[in-house]
């Protein structure tokens, strides 16, 4: 038994060294496994618990209009943060704090007694408040450099250039389209601490430089976007008008000098509402806000009325169905099955040609000549032209047509299309095919940015645009072009005309649905010279009140803003 009892205890003292060296063996395989594969991981760790990252903020690249002029900038500004861990005079800090940055105490306070790696105050502080905190040199309060966006101009363009949001990020327009060249990389401080968040004093730094952004250079051009702008208000403020949008291209590449959508806002100041705001919950201001930042001239569309003219005549010609010496006959409207359709003119033209029928804006003629194209090849020649497609602007919340599917469409509503009502088409849409008309008939893209260059100027990229595809034949091209220049010249355009140049245009009204509301646009295309056109321009007057013809009160729109810009762009200087 004794016997028994003495290798019963061998057995457990041996069961217990086992396992204890069982124990030990786990322990170097899972120290060795650390050391060997987790080496990295950890030493990662310990270097994030000793080093603290302070973020340089990268400065945003420019944007120029197409002579070199800066139109946004930036100006040098500060972010203000608190450290818990360092702050040793909390009342003092909390103090200053909130004199300075005009911040009530109780939230300066939950800021400084918050227990975390950083917590940021303010950003956007100017120089001087900036530099006043930095010389008070309060232990636990940091001071990091910043860039906050400048827009030279103020409301010039603003839902054409948009505007960043605090974290220097595009929100609309250009500075979100081209948010990856513009935005630069951001540097960084890296400073040791100790295991408690405590800089170590004359501890290294490791800095990595940020890298500023491109600069954009654009189509836009200040002076054209001044003349513009005054144009603009000048009528909105005459007509009363709801908005006022104006776009002024080179109709033989796309390029956009100005587009102007009155009233604008303050890049500078962009959360500030035009109107009061008083009262208004935070989704009313919200969505108000967002109808302020709209851009009409790309996002929104309407019934073009007469200008749409222009396509129905370049559609009637490509398909042989007319020619301008057809003649026709109005007697002031046109009865489509069961409807009795008026022109403008009540009393009649009378008889007239198809050239004549352009001039007079008459729409028996024009229903007669869609009437002769027919459905389905009204169809193939305005897809031909692009005009159920988004153009491709380089800017973002393009709208897309809104139009009848063709097995939709009879002799009514094809009576109204070929004049220009019962579908609806952006501005920047219209336009775009418009310039394709009148430029010997190839497509362009309208846009805006032209080239980038890298901050150190080593590296440029120039943009290239879908163009030159001939949509309609010169001959068609040469023809509409020329009946538009008597638009103006003996027709209902005469208001567009600028003494001294060859202008082309024509003019639109159309009514706002629902229909019999007393709300119109009136609207009016003019390009110049007739014989070889460099500009084409879009007029666009929302809800004017009085007069709401485009002949009366959209071409002479036309005529303002050529008389200023035509010198300038043919003659190289500006007409006093």
């Amino acid at each position: 038994m004794w016997c028994r009892h003495k290798t019963y205890q061998r057995q457990s003292m041996f069961l217990v060294f086992f396992v204890f060296g069982l124990i030990i063996i786990c322990i170097f395989v899972r120290l060795g496994y650390l050391m060997l594969f987790r080496a990295d991981h950890f030493g990662a760790q310990a270097k994030e618990l000793h080093e603290r990252e302070r973020r340089i903020k990268a400065e945003r690249g420019l944007i120029m209009d197409r002579n070199g002029r800066l139109l946004a900038g930036n100006r040098s500004v500060s972010t203000i943060s608190v450290i818990h861990s360092q702050i040793k005079e909390p009342e003092k800090v909390i103090d200053i704090l909130s004199k300075e940055l005009g911040i009530e105490e109780d939230t300066v306070r939950k800021k400084v007694e918050k227990v975390s790696l950083r917590e940021k105050v303010r950003s956007n502080v100017d120089k001087e408040t900036s530099d006043r905190i930095r010389n008070c040199k309060l232990a636990g309060v940091t001071v990091d450099e910043d860039y906050k966006r400048d827009y030279l101009y103020d409301s010039l363009a603003s839902k054409v250039l948009g505007f960043t949001g605090s974290d220097n990020q595009g929100i609309i327009g250009l500075e979100v389209a081209y948010e990856k060249y513009l935005k630069g990389i951001d540097g960084s401080i890296l400073t040791m601490t100790t295991a408690y968040g405590v800089e170590i004093e004359n501890g290294a730094e490791d800095r990595v430089e940020p890298v500023g952004g491109w600069t954009l250079n654009t189509s836009l051009d200040l002076t054209i976007m001044e003349y513009a702008d005054q144009v603009a208000n000048t009528l909105s403020k005459k007509k009363q008008a709801k908005s006022v949008e104006i776009i002024v291209m080179n109709p033989k590449n796309g390029e956009i000098y100005a587009m102007v959508n009155a009233p604008e806002f303050n890049l500078n100041d962009p959360y500030t509402l035009l109107a009061d705001s008083s009262g208004l919950s935070e989704k009313e201001k919200n969505n108000q806000l967002n109808a302020m930042w709209r851009n009409e001239c790309v996002s929104d569309t309407y019934e073009p009325g007469s200008t749409f003219k222009i396509l129905t005549t370049a559609a009637a010609l490509e398909t042989g169905v007319v020619k301008m010496s057809d003649t026709f006959h109005c007697p002031g409207y046109k009865m489509v099955e069961d409807r009795k359709i008026r022109c403008h003119k009540t009393t009649g033209h009378g008889s007239e040609t198809f050239l004549e029928g352009i001039m007079n804006s008459c729409n028996p003629v024009f229903m007669e000549v869609g009437a002769r194209v027919g459905v389905d090849n009204f169809f193939k020649e305005i897809q031909m032209f692009g005009a159920l497609q988004r153009t491709g602007i380089d800017v973002p919340g393009e709208a897309v047509a809104i139009m009848h599917k063709k097995e939709n469409v009879g002799a009514v509503e094809l009576a109204t299309m070929s004049f220009g009502q019962s579908f609806q088409l952006s501005p920047i849409r219209l336009l775009t095919c418009a310039a394709s008309m009148i430029n010997g008939g190839k497509s362009i893209t309208p846009h805006f940015g032209v080239s980038v260059k890298s901050s150190d100027g080593k590296h440029v990229k120039r943009f290239a645009y879908k163009e030159g595809e001939q949509i309609v034949s010169k001959e068609t091209s040469d023809l509409v072009r020329e009946a538009l220049g008597k638009v103006v010249s003996e027709g209902t355009g005469k208001n567009a005309g600028v003494e001294g140049y060859a202008v082309g245009a024509k003019t639109g009204t159309s009514q706002k649905l629902p229909r019999g509301n007393g709300k119109y646009i009136a609207s009016t295309i003019g390009f110049a010279p007739v014989e070889d056109p460099q500009v084409i321009a879009l007029v666009r007057i929302d809800e004017p009140q009085g007069l709401y013809y485009g002949g009366t009160v959209a071409a002479p729109g036309i005529s303002a803003l050529y008389t200023n810009i035509l010198p300038y762009l043919l003659e190289g200087g500006d007409r006093e």
